[in-house]
């Protein structure tokens, strides 16, 4: 939130230089334990059915411990430099519109993963390590385990940190009818497809 007036230099240079911060390599992403999805294909089929997201449009989704789709929402990201702490606002807002926290358990039961669908092709960027650091943070924040993060490109899907990924569906391809594949259409809470647009960051 803005009060009028215009930050000092000094404190846009802090900023900058802890923006710097709020980016996940992969190496560390891999180190940080996230639980393997045990059928990928299915949930990137099932999100992909219900979002059709474009480029530039982030699906976030919650599933419960037997995976089954729980809550998911989609908006657009707003251009702008890749920072982890938008992305972790962003994120945050949509779980907090589609499901409860799960603050009072002392252990997540819950799991959030997040598909990210760009242009370019599947090697990681720096905007793929804003949206790790997002997700692992936001989850921190509502009480939720960490998932997978998943791009999808032109390429096909993959998951990053497990090596594994496919052709379809990609970001060119029709999505598939519920029922093939596997996918299944439980009842859960959405936010609809790409229908919230990033339009600020939330202070906090």
């Amino acid at each position: 939130m803005t009060f009028g007036f215009a930050p000092s230099s000094a404190a846009s240079l802090s900023a900058s230089a802890a923006s710097a911060h709020r980016v996940l390599e992969p190496a560390e992403w891999a180190a940080a334990g996230i639980p393997l999805l045990r059928n990928p294909r299915e949930v990137v089929s099932g999100l992909h059915s219900r979002h059709r997201p474009g480029p530039a449009t982030a699906v976030v989704a919650v599933l419960d411990p037997d995976e089954r789709l729980r809550a998911s929402a989609s908006f657009l990201r707003r251009p702008a430099t890749a920072d982890g702490w938008i992305y972790r606002n962003a994120l945050l807002d949509q779980l907090r519109r589609v499901i409860p926290h799960d603050l009072r358990r002392r252990t997540p039961v819950r799991t959030a993963v997040l598909l990210y669908c760009r242009e370019g092709d599947a090697r990681w960027t720096e905007e793929d390590g804003a949206w790790m650091w997002g997700l692992r943070d936001a989850c921190t924040l509502h009480g939720l385990r960490c998932g997978a993060y998943i791009t999808l490109t032109r390429d096909g899907w993959q998951v990053f940190g497990e090596g594994r990924g496919g052709r379809r569906p990609s970001a060119d391809s029709a999505p598939e009818p519920f029922g093939s594949a596997g996918t299944r259409p439980p009842p859960l809470r959405t936010g609809g497809a790409a229908s919230e647009v990033l339009r600020r960051a939330v202070a906090r």
